[in-house]
């Protein structure tokens, strides 16, 4: 019995060294290397900030691109999902609230055409990126708004589109706070 304890113990105490303290610090060295320090990265126009890059944030003006609906209400102290399966009453008929209005405010897109992005939370309630055909099917709406040509949108849009790593983890993505930031530059 000593031989299996004795070694049990010493086992537990390296592991407790190694993951509270050796891995801890590593992950500490490689934030600070990081852009801000590990610290995120704020978005900042004419001096002051205007919020977080990735962190979702809610636009509900027809001038700006929406970005995906949050569980939490966009509160990064209490991110999380809403926990309601796919087949829940109650979520269907959030995404369906979500689909209605989208179709209010975008009078010009067919149902079939809604990402689903724009009418479900992510796991977090704090996406703050949307795919390309996201920001492409809320252009029609934001050139109204803003008396611009459809084209200039076009063109905005292609220009914030963020390739993914390496070219191939992961899908091309806007971030819709940087998006409307730049929307917002346009005359």
């Amino acid at each position: 019995m000593k031989q299996h304890i004795l070694p049990a113990i010493k086992l537990t105490l390296l592991c407790v060294i190694f993951f509270c303290g050796a891995y801890s610090l590593l992950i500490l060295g490689i934030a600070q290397a990081a852009p801000n320090k590990g610290e995120g990265q704020t978005i900042t126009v004419n001096g002051q900030v205007k919020g977080y890059a990735l962190e979702g944030q809610s636009f509900t003006q027809d001038k700006y691109f929406n970005g995906r609906p949050s569980a939490a209400g966009y509160n990064a102290a209490g991110s999380s999902g809403s926990n309601k399966g796919p087949t829940n009453p109650d979520y269907l008929k959030d995404v369906q609230t979500r689909i209605d209005s989208f179709l209010v405010h975008n009078p010009s897109v067919e149902k079939q055409n809604i990402p689903s992005e724009l009418v479900t939370a992510s796991g977090s309630g704090l996406d703050p990126d949307i795919s390309l055909q996201g920001a492409m099917v809320q252009v029609a709406r934001i050139a109204k708004a803003r008396n611009l040509s459809e084209e200039t949108i076009r063109v905005l849009i292609s220009q914030k589109v963020q390739k993914p790593f390496l070219g191939l983890a992961g899908t091309e993505k806007i971030n819709v706070l940087q998006l409307n930031i730049e929307v917002d530059k346009l005359k």
